[in-house]
């Protein structure tokens, strides 16, 4: 297998070779399979929709959640709708591929610019084995909808399916290559940066509508090259089946404070336990539930321990979600970097208060000092102050969380989600708004 059998078009090629001086001619690329598409029919009241993913399905977090429950709603309406994710491929097939594939990316990169890019030589494999999968989906070119829930999937699908002769709409979960910048994942400057910045554009560039989480995605898309009239704004709708009642508490005087939440760095469970250290005299009768399972964890509950909070409790992964949300009074994510939180969503389902932070969209979601309380990413000072304010002001505590949780039935419904994204499908099949 030779390399430009593999690299899916040739900028890729081209912005390598800026970033590395390269100025020899661009090998022959085979152009993208164009497939053959039937006439639309205007007003189609049943679609077939695909849903595709380059990440596994279903998974752990809200990129699943979000799939999910769009898929369910949307065939309670009727419509036919298939999930592809990369761990559906049979297993054989994609070992075969890897080596193959790998091989050839490793010879084409050290002959062309004498290095190799470890992460690029991995996802440039990922990728072509992934789009070479959808290819061959038996049904793939007859779809009324395409939605792409990343970068790669909607430079996939534009590929595949061939200058824009049936809608591919577009829902990115994050800014892929700014997150990775700002973590320490990939380096400033880096031909990384180069590669994925790349890859965000091109998948702007394949999409008719871009679908958007929240309004804190336009400015980073727009400086991608995203088009105002081309992105909609349809938050994450969720079907959360609350528990109806309070856990009977009478038998205790302890007040709940939970975290429902990967154990990851971003999520910013260091912070918590700061600001909590900092406020040992107002929690005397409080218990924390930390909820979930990371990376992180020994080194949280060194930290805990260090810090002498014995009234924190690591639950670990859990399933019983609805009942821990019944016993708790006050929900905290101090995330440092995220975008539309479904836990934040469900904690609002469940009439809990909630402590955030202003990352992402969560200001879309609570509105501060109304539906709950925001404050920045990594204060830990003003973090210590909102969770004494709710731990001392039960009234003020109940008034935001019954607040949230009637905004959360108007504006985070699954109904309310599927309702809005199924129109816009319609809108594209049924007239030409490209």
């Amino acid at each position: 297998m030779k390399a430009n059998e593999i690299l899916p078009h040739s900028d890729v090629i081209n912005i390598m070779d800026d970033y590395y001086g390269v100025s020899s001619s661009i090998p022959e690329l085979p152009q993208p399979k164009t497939i053959k598409h039937q006439k639309q029919k205007k007003a189609k009241k049943k679609l077939t929709i695909l849903i595709a993913t380059f990440w596994d399905f279903p998974h752990t977090g809200g990129l699943s959640n979000y799939i999910s429950n769009l898929r369910d709603g949307l065939q309670e309406k009727g419509h036919k709708v298939d999930v592809i994710s990369p761990n559906q491929f049979p297993t054989s097939v994609v070992a075969s591929l890897k080596k193959e594939v790998e091989s050839a990316l490793n010879r084409f990169f050290r002959k062309r610019y004498k290095t190799v890019s470890k992460k690029i030589l991995q996802h440039a494999r990922l990728l072509f084995i992934y789009e070479h999968m959808l290819a061959q989906h038996k049904n793939i070119g007859t779809y009324d909808v395409y939605h792409a829930q990343d970068i790669f999937t909607a430079n996939a699908l534009g590929r595949l399916i061939g200058e824009k002769k049936k809608p591919i709409f577009y829902t990115p979960h994050g800014m892929f290559t700014s997150n990775r910048l700002r973590f320490n994942r990939i380096e400033k400057g880096s031909i990384e940066e180069v590669y994925y910045s790349h890859m965000e554009k091109k998948a702007i560039q394949y999409s008719d509508e871009i679908i958007i989480l929240g309004d804190s995605f336009r400015k980073p898309l727009m400086e991608l090259g995203a088009r105002k009239e081309k992105m909609l704004t349809i938050p994450t709708g969720i079907e959360f089946n609350a528990t109806l009642a309070k856990s009977d508490k009478s038998s205790s005087n302890k007040l709940t404070i939970t975290i429902i939440s990967r154990l990851g760095p971003r999520k910013g469970h260091s912070v918590f336990f700061k600001a909590l250290s900092l406020i040992k005299g107002s929690i005397e009768n409080v218990e924390v539930l930390i909820v979930g399972d990371g990376e992180m964890r020994s080194q949280l509950e060194k930290q805990v321990k260090e810090s002498k909070l014995s009234n924190v409790t690591f639950l670990g992964k859990r399933e019983d979600i609805p009942d821990l949300l019944a016993r708790t009074d006050i929900f905290v994510l101090p995330t440092l970097n995220d975008t539309l939180p479904i836990s934040i969503m469900e904690a609002m389902h469940s009439k809990v208060a909630i402590i955030s932070t202003t990352s992402g969209s969560i200001p879309e979601m609570i509105k501060h000092s109304e539906t709950g309380l925001l404050v920045a990413p990594g204060d830990v000072q003003a973090l210590s102050n909102a969770l004494k304010k709710f731990i001392q002001q039960s009234n003020e505590r109940k008034k935001v969380a019954k607040a949230a949780y009637q905004y959360a039935k108007q504006n985070f419904s699954r109904e309310r989600m599927v309702h809005d994204i199924e129109a816009r499908y319609h809108d594209y099949v049924g007239g030409d708004n490209r």
